[in-house]
């Protein structure tokens, strides 16, 4: 256990084990209802880098758990292989390689993710619920009659 600790929390690792917990604290506000999951989505498009069609959040945060546990697995792997001089000098190059092999493993994961998420989401049952179609035109009602909508007064002393 301490081995894994000392992994986790060690230089190169502990940038990772950080933006993991940015990703957990950021997933209990969601979970919370006090952020949503397509917060970021206007501010970066993911398209060039092969993780689109997905919210950035949901790929980001592939990204970071897949980083985290290369990373932190292979530090403990080193420390049990390699004397502590030589480890020293490879740790780096492991966070490195970590990042290129998690970058692409969430572009494997993502793949089959986009069907989960479409590019637009659908109306929301309110608006279904007031009689209106996606397009927002009045739908007819079920007995063919007109659906009637209120008069606005005007004002008579134009």
């Amino acid at each position: 256990m301490r081995t894994f600790v000392e992994a986790a929390a060690g230089l190169p690792t502990l940038l990772f084990t950080a933006a993991l917990v940015v990703v957990i604290c950021f997933w209990l506000l969601v979970a919370a209802g006090l952020a949503g999951s397509r917060s970021f989505d206007s501010d970066a498009d993911l398209d060039a880098l092969g993780m689109g069609g997905v919210p950035v959040a949901v790929a980001f945060s592939l990204l970071t758990v897949f980083a985290w546990l290369l990373a932190t697995g292979t530090g403990v792997l080193l420390a049990a292989a390699v004397p502590e001089g030589p480890a020293g000098l490879l740790r780096p190059l492991v966070a490195c390689g970590a990042l290129l092999v998690s970058w692409r493993l969430t572009c494997l994961f993502v793949r089959p993710l986009h069907r989960l998420f479409p590019d637009e989401p659908g109306p929301s049952r309110s608006v279904r619920a007031l009689g209106e179609d996606r397009d927002g035109a009045p739908r007819p009602l079920r007995d063919g009659a007109e659906r009637s909508r209120p008069r606005v007064p005007h004002d008579r002393a134009a």
